[in-house]
């Protein structure tokens, strides 16, 4: 049986699970139990595809909030938990992938659904992610080493590090179930406890996975607990002083308002990865002009644009400029917009419609604005009698670099290619941004390689290939992009606290 084959199967028969499994509203899992809610209205969520509501959940207040933190910090105190001996914890860890990769199409299903993205996309791209992140941060939880501080004489000094306490992860809408397992993993990993809270557009495949995980009986009450609801729960959990920690993935804007919030509450520790408006460069001398188009494409416009290192600002040099967005258009007037399940389409739904509409001022702005439209511009209508939330992928030649469309984060399938002449001009251009996480070139040159690498004001950066990832590899960014790094060592770190410890001789 082929990838394809399987994947439809899988699909298949996850289908009418999942939409069974919807009926009821989803509920906040809180001290190893789901909640009863009394009196409080379902929000429901709908289906990006075809504007239907999908399912519902109950929004958690402040008691729900309130009760999450001290089931936390119970458990974070209790024996069951602190005291449980490193081996046990990974594979504790390892018992959540194996549950997460026995249900991984149901879970993919609900993901789609809810997001709006192509099932294979959440099948084949999110789903083994959000298992393997477990057995990697399994691995070390006996191998991350304090030091040995050479002092003076007469002195032992060491370091140790301890578990947080109590962390609340904030997860945003476009890789929900994968970004959530990203800080669930590394923060249980280091002994502290968690409250996670979904984007209210996309909460049900997390809600989905925490059930299954709580039904396998996998980790003592209130280690994991999961609250739900927008921005008022959000900023409960924020501004909580029992909470040790916010780990934040989202908007540069709310990350802003999250710094406030705990400033006022207790000065806990922050995570915070941000928005991007990443840089795409292509010099003349670039080894594989036909993979640097066709990477380029995939890049950008795969999950629908809805990524924050995307490379949505794209420099090409000047002899190349015309046939390079040639080469594109050609690409993306064959796209296919479709629903979660269509087995032709190639590019799904954008997520909300609040996301929609702004996709579609930012394209509006560009058309204002003169910018050459080389493809796309609109709605698709296709298979959605224009209830589904398609935007066709959209390139705009010519953009004035200084322009919004090329300043600030769009999160869809909006490209804004800018023609240059030089490596000095594009390394200018490319910097000449608030937001720092990630760009890319490609240049068969070895030291351009090195010294553009050098001189780009970014977390990551990738030479001759867009978008390469590992969990062994700090993800995350600079300037406005964030504070701090996620995955390898860096999460680590960031779930730890250090502490000295001086012993005199």
């Amino acid at each position: 049986m082929t990838i394809a084959t399987q994947d439809k199967v899988l699909a298949t028969a996850s289908l009418p699970l999942a939409e069974q499994w919807l009926k009821e509203p989803g509920r906040a899992f809180i001290n190893g139990k789901f909640v009863d809610h009394h009196n409080t209205a379902v929000i429901d969520t709908i289906n990006p595809a075809n504007g239907k509501r999908l399912g519902g959940f109950f929004a958690s207040g402040k008691e729900d909030v309130d009760n999450a933190v001290a089931a936390a910090r119970r458990a974070f105190r209790d024996a069951a938990w602190k005291k449980m001996a490193r081996r046990e914890r990974a594979f504790l860890l390892r018992r959540i992938a194996d549950v997460i990769r026995a249900n991984a199409a149901e879970l993919a299903t609900l993901e789609a659904l809810d997001n709006g993205k192509l099932y294979k996309e959440a099948f084949l791209d999110d789903l083994p992610e959000s298992a393997d992140v477990f057995d990697y941060y399994a691995g070390w939880t006996d191998k991350f080493y304090a030091e040995n501080c050479p002092v003076d004489e007469g002195f032992l000094n060491y370091t140790r590090h301890e578990p947080i306490g109590v962390c609340g992860l904030i997860v945003p809408w476009n890789f929900p179930l994968l970004l959530a397992m990203w800080k669930i993993a590394p923060a249980l990993a280091m002994g502290n406890t968690v409250i996670v809270k979904p984007s209210p557009f996309t909460s049900m495949s997390l809600i989905r996975a925490v059930e299954l995980i709580a039904e396998a009986d996998i980790l003592p009450a209130g280690v994991l607990n999961l609250v739900l609801g927008g921005a008022d729960s959000g900023k409960l959990l924020c501004e909580h002083s029992g909470v040790d920690k916010i780990s934040f993935t989202g908007s540069t804007q709310t990350g802003k308002q999250i710094v406030q919030l705990a400033g006022v509450s207790n000065l806990k520790l922050l995570g915070l990865e941000l928005g991007g408006k990443s840089a795409n460069i292509v010099f003349e001398d670039v080894p594989d002009l036909q993979f640097a188009i066709d990477r380029s494409f995939q890049a950008m416009f795969s999950h629908k644009g809805e990524k924050c290192s995307e490379p949505t600002r794209l420099f090409v040099q000047q002899k190349l400029y015309e046939q390079f967005i040639e080469a594109l258009k050609e690409r993306a007037d064959k796209i296919v917009c479709g629903a979660q399940f269509d087995e032709q389409a190639q590019q799904g739904a954008q997520c909300n419609q609040p996301h929609f509409d702004k996709i579609m001022h930012y394209i509006a702005m560009g058309k204002s604005a003169g910018f050459r439209l080389v493809s796309g511009g609109e709605r698709d209508m296709n298979g959605s009698n224009g209830q589904g939330l398609f935007v066709r992928p959209t390139i705009f030649a010519d953009v004035d670099n200084r322009h919004a469309l090329a300043q600030e984060e769009i999160f869809g399938p909006v490209l804004a290619v800018t023609p240059f002449e030089t490596e000095e001009q594009v390394v200018a251009m490319a910097n000449d941004t608030i937001y720092g996480l990630a760009a890319g070139f490609w240049t068969n040159d070895v030291s351009r390689a090195h010294r553009v690498a050098a001189e780009l004001d970014a977390g990551m950066v990738f030479v001759n290939k867009y978008g390469c990832y590992d969990f062994a590899s700090p993800f995350g960014g600079s300037k406005q992009s964030g504070w701090g790094k996620e995955m390898a060592v860096h999460s680590l770190h960031a779930y730890t606290k250090l502490k000295s410890v001086w012993v005199k001789l």
